[in-house]
């Protein structure tokens, strides 16, 4: 009579324990930590700013040039470092499977086994003949067992939990931080391959000028051999020439470093440059319109802020996995199964016969009671460490903030001096021209022509360099802002050469073939994670 009512308390305390662990977790929940941001950029109503407009996600494409179009978008399917970043990703999803696993029964076993035993009639446990008793006692035993065992430490405190919402978001942290390598690696092309045609334009303005050198030093020495002028003339002109074509050899070994820098940013050997990029093209002239978006919206675009907003939010939810262990922990432990002796011969049918049939189910719990004093501390150290990522999240954004005040200010002021090193580089031309004209005419000395003529050359570097800065300055920018990510969401992070390979070797199943941003329920893309492949 009393078995009946103990069996009902024992299932309403176990439910009651299943109830309770769904709805308790320790620890905070995460908060967004504010940061100061305002509502306008300083260089907003500057001509040519716009921050009524988006900013453009492709904005490589701005610059209207095939070749570095093409060039980024060879880089998104073959750099190495961008996989890199994205096997982390992948890595990241498995250890959330991980998480998501030890929400159920911990351990689970299947076992089972036979022993033969044949004792020794002469050992120590065999029965002595007796007088009063002439019975004997059997020498082999077959003992056989068939089992299910598990034990499952119920989530009282929210402990697993917790540790699935700090995978999940290292999970994201992981995805934001491939996205923010995708912004690096366009910032990375675009700047290597705008360096390349700064670097092709000067070498294209030095073998322009060596040219008009060798005419000025040629008409030199005419004049020196007709006494017109003195030797002083002819070794200025040479001057001249040999310290222009020195500059040469420069540019050149530049524009190989250049073009090496871009092969490996490829994923291919330096040797093995891509096509199109021998010939000078001159420098990719940015348009008229920027779009430049407001400082708010870097929250969301910039992935380098998504990533330490996530890695803070992982790191809360270790705060409250370390508080669990303050509490006591309660498991269920229990096996079920099959076990038989039988006396001289194997027998499976008694093995598996209803009186085989052994079962065994023991609630238990632990405390430790004396490990606060550490289990205080670790808390303590969570805690900190959790407060120094929120301070890492609002310096995240304010260098943010700053990098793209920066750039602003860097291609707001190149664009200016554009405007006044295209007059200087045409009067500079012009004054050289009048120059020549003059020696030749005997109306003047080579020291006019010489002084001329450098200057001309350093107005023509100083232009195309400015030039270059103010095309590498709107990459800065671009790249500040946080754009060029959203051309690969929804894509796979692992590309289809390497999945191929991996898949040689392991079972990944769609772990490394579905994209979780597809998926914004947190529980649902946990579940995918972790269930098994139908």
């Amino acid at each position: 009579m009393n078995a009946i009512p103990k069996r009902l308390w024992l299932c309403a305390a176990f439910f009651l324990a299943v109830g309770l662990c769904g709805c308790m977790k320790l620890g905070p929940d995460f908060k967004r930590p504010g940061v100061q941001t305002y509502d306008s950029w300083s260089e907003d109503g500057t001509d040519g700013l716009s921050t009524r407009l988006p900013v453009q996600n492709e904005w490589w494409e701005v610059f209207g040039d095939p070749e570095l179009a093409r060039l980024v978008r060879t880089a998104f399917d073959s750099n190495l470092p961008l996989r890199v970043a994205g096997l982390r990703v992948v890595a990241g999803r498995a250890q959330l499977g991980i998480a998501v696993g030890e929400l159920y029964p911990q351990s689970q076993a299947a076992s089972g086994g036979y022993t033969y035993t044949k004792e020794s009639r002469l050992g120590p446990t065999w029965p002595q003949p007796s007088t009063e008793s002439k019975s004997t006692s059997p020498d082999q035993v077959w003992q056989n067992s068939v089992a299910l065992s598990a034990a499952w430490e119920l989530d009282f405190w929210g402990k697993y939990r917790r540790n699935i919402e700090s995978a999940d978001a290292a999970m994201q942290a992981s995805a934001a931080d491939y996205d923010n390598a995708l912004v690096s690696l366009a910032g990375d092309v675009a700047r290597t391959y705008l360096d390349l045609r700064v670097n092709q334009a000067q070498l294209d303005i030095a073998r322009q000028n060596v040219e008009l050198e060798s005419e000025g030093l040629k008409i030199a020495e005419a004049r020196f051999r007709y006494g017109a002028t003195s030797e002083r003339d002819v070794q200025q002109a040479k001057t001249m020439l040999l310290s222009t074509e020195a500059t040469i050899p420069g540019f050149v070994s530049a524009i190989k470093k250049n073009r090496h820098a871009l092969s490996v940013l490829l994923g291919l050997p330096p040797n093995q440059a891509p096509e199109g990029l021998s010939e000078s093209k001159g420098i990719p002239a940015p348009p008229w319109e920027i779009a430049v978006g407001v400082p708010a919206d870097l929250l969301r675009r910039r992935p380098d802020v998504r990533a330490a907003e996530f890695a803070a939010m992982a790191q809360c939810a270790q705060i409250g996995v370390a508080k669990a262990d303050l509490f006591p922990s309660f498991s269920l432990v229990g096996s079920i199964g099959f076990l038989a002796s039988n006396v001289g011969v194997f027998k499976l049918s008694e093995l598996l016969s209803q009186k085989g049939f052994t079962a065994q189910f023991a609630p238990q719990f632990s405390w430790n009671l004396f490990n606060y004093g550490r289990i205080i501390d670790n808390v303590r150290v969570q805690d900190a460490k959790f407060q120094k990522l929120l301070i890492q999240y609002q310096q995240t954004v304010l260098t943010a903030l700053r990098e793209v005040e920066d750039a602003l200010a860097a291609y707001i002021g190149a664009s200016a001096q554009v405007v006044s090193l295209v007059k200087a580089a045409d009067a500079a031309k012009r004054s050289a021209e009048l120059a020549f004209i003059q020696y030749s005419e005997g109306k003047t000395d080579y020291t006019t022509v010489l002084v001329a003529q450098q200057q001309q050359l350093k107005q023509q570097n100083d232009l195309v360099q400015t030039q270059g800065q103010v095309a590498t300055s709107l990459v800065a920018l671009y790249k500040a802002l946080g754009g060029g990510w959203e051309v690969r969401q929804g894509m796979p992070y692992v590309p289809e050469d390497v999945r191929r390979e991996m898949e040689k070797r392991t079972w990944w199943g769609r772990q490394i073939r579905e994209n979780p941003e597809k998926i914004t329920d947190p529980q649902k893309r946990n579940l995918l994670w972790y269930a098994p492949d139908m």
